[in-house]
């Protein structure tokens, strides 16, 4: 029986309370309600790159998020499109934007919209940080 597993019994047998697992199971609950909420969140912003080319997709991507960072929105939203009326090359859009998303410090979590009505994999949602 290992150390930690004697002071499990001992604190069992005597009905002592572990105060700092008491407080880690608060504040992983803390973050798990803070999380769904920001994924629940509807984008404060949004971002449409249809029509651009990847230099001009890239820079104005980068103006947008330094934009929503500076005005303290905490999630947005980058409408690049699935590259179905692109002819002779593959859809680049998509690609660029999460390359940017690992690539930009201030981009967290991503992910595509539920529903085709709020985007679906023709948008990303971008949870700043």
């Amino acid at each position: 029986m290992g150390t930690n597993d004697i002071l499990a019994k001992w604190l069992d047998n005597h009905q002592v309370i572990d105060k700092d697992e008491i407080v880690n199971h608060t504040n992983k609950t803390k973050m798990l309600q803070n999380k769904k909420e920001i994924l629940d969140m509807k984008p404060e912003a949004r971002l449409d790159l249809h029509g651009f080319h990847q230099d001009e997709a890239w820079e104005r991507l980068s103006y947008f998020i330094s934009d929503c960072m500076k005005r303290g929105i905490r999630k947005v939203i980058v409408v690049h499109g699935k590259g179905i009326h692109t002819t002779g090359t593959n859809p680049v859009l998509g690609d660029l934007v999460k390359k940017f998303i690992q690539t930009n410090k201030h981009c967290g979590m991503s992910g595509h919209p539920k529903t085709q009505a709020e985007g679906g994999s023709g948008a990303t949602w971008i949870i700043l940080k």
